[in-house]
């Protein structure tokens, strides 16, 4: 164990000592950088400027470093090359944590932007959660070297800079790229047409979608208790109804189990990276304290908060608003209150939906991906 620690250390310095030294070569002041320690392919708000800036024919090159896990190996040649994109990069983009570049003292003429793969503020994350269970230390350089953080509103300001740990002046609402989905009508559409053929067991049903957002300290140690959602009861309810129940695990969870005797009703889609697609097939949500809530809110579609767990939660990991005055739709706290909860006559809260859209996005456009790059242009 501290052998492989020593080796991490040593790679770690090397990609800084790396990093130094390709930094005294001027900057390509065309070139970005794309890079995700969670993602293995080009999707999310990464995949929404990268399509915008081949829209503008090319203003920029892109490169891109992307990884499934923070766990992925790391070659030497990996660094190498990594350590010369970022040093020669106009800007850095990054939608998620990412340990290996927080080591790094970025160069003036860079930018090092975050695109957080979530949007508004809900759940208490990074320098918010010092003194709670597996929050920072003070000491941490985690995320501190953002220049600028992308965001969905101006209300949200305060949070992101405390959660980062950086100054307001770097974060900037100009929008969440992969919300432009939302107000692209054709391409909804195609995305719709699309998952019927991939999925075909949700023609003419109405779909529930079950998408709790992980338990743990973070992508090594996630987890979600698999007897809090009682299976059968559900399956006893719906299962002759026609009502389906696509069930998505975030993307950290890797171990879960759902039985094949309620297969022809609970369909797991976890493999699905984008949940934003799934949304759009969805008539009723259920989720926890996942920031998806902002993302299907858009569609003012009934929502469901399933949260046996609350207390402790909030205990534990915190918010930043008081839960059950900000979330834009009711509570249960057992599969029973669910299932009543689940009632068709039980509709959509519309007015609660439209005040957590209104305090949540300043912009409704479907334009985040374009203002994003025209600023990225701008200040070039």
């Amino acid at each position: 164990m501290k052998l492989l620690k020593l080796f991490r250390k040593a790679k770690t310095f090397s990609f800084k000592i790396l990093y130094m030294c390709f930094s005294i070569i001027p900057i390509n002041k065309k070139r970005i950088t794309f890079a995700s320690d969670s993602r293995a392919t080009l999707s999310g708000n990464l995949e929404y400027l990268y399509t915008e800036i081949n829209r503008r024919n090319k203003q920029f090159s892109s490169v891109f470093f992307l990884k499934s896990s923070i766990n992925d190996k790391k070659t030497l040649f990996y660094l190498i090359k990594f350590a010369w994109s970022l040093a020669r990069s106009r800007y850095i983009l990054i939608d998620d944590f990412f340990p290996l570049i927080y080591q790094l003292k970025i160069r003036k003429e860079t930018d090092l932007i975050q695109v957080w793969h979530a949007a508004g503020a809900f759940k208490k994350f990074g320098y918010s959660r010092m003194g709670l269970p597996g929050g920072p230390s003070p000491k941490s350089k985690n995320h501190k070297n953002y220049t600028k953080v992308f965001v969905s509103s101006s209300n949200v300001i305060e949070q992101y800079a405390e959660g980062f740990g950086v100054s307001s002046s770097t974060i900037l609402p100009l929008g969440i790229p992969r919300t432009d989905l939302f107000f692209d009508l054709k391409k909804m559409s195609k995305i719709e047409t699309y998952l019927k053929t991939k999925l075909p067991f949700i023609i003419n049903k109405k779909i529930i979608l079950f998408a709790p957002t992980f338990r743990g300290n973070g992508q090594l140690s996630a987890y979600y208790p698999n007897d809090w959602l009682d299976y059968e009861k559900l399956y006893e309810t719906y299962a002759n109804s026609n009502y389906i129940c696509l069930i998505k695990f975030h993307p950290f969870i890797k171990e879960y189990t759902i039985s094949d005797k309620y297969k022809d009703f609970f369909f797991d889609v976890s493999e699905f990276r984008e949940i934003n697609d799934l949304l759009i097939i969805t008539d009723v949500l259920v989720t926890d304290y996942s920031s998806v809530i902002f993302e299907y809110a858009l569609l003012k579609k009934k929502i469901i908060f399933f949260t046996p767990d609350l207390d402790e939660y909030i205990e534990k990991r915190g918010f930043y608003f008081d839960f059950k005055q900000f979330v834009p739709g009711p509570v249960a706290y057992s599969s029973d209150e669910l299932i009543h909860l689940l009632d068709e006559q039980i509709k959509a809260d519309i007015p609660k939906i439209e005040k957590f859209i209104e305090y949540s996005f300043d912009y409704l456009d479907g334009r985040s991906s374009e203002r994003i790059i025209d600023y990225l242009i701008e200040i070039q």
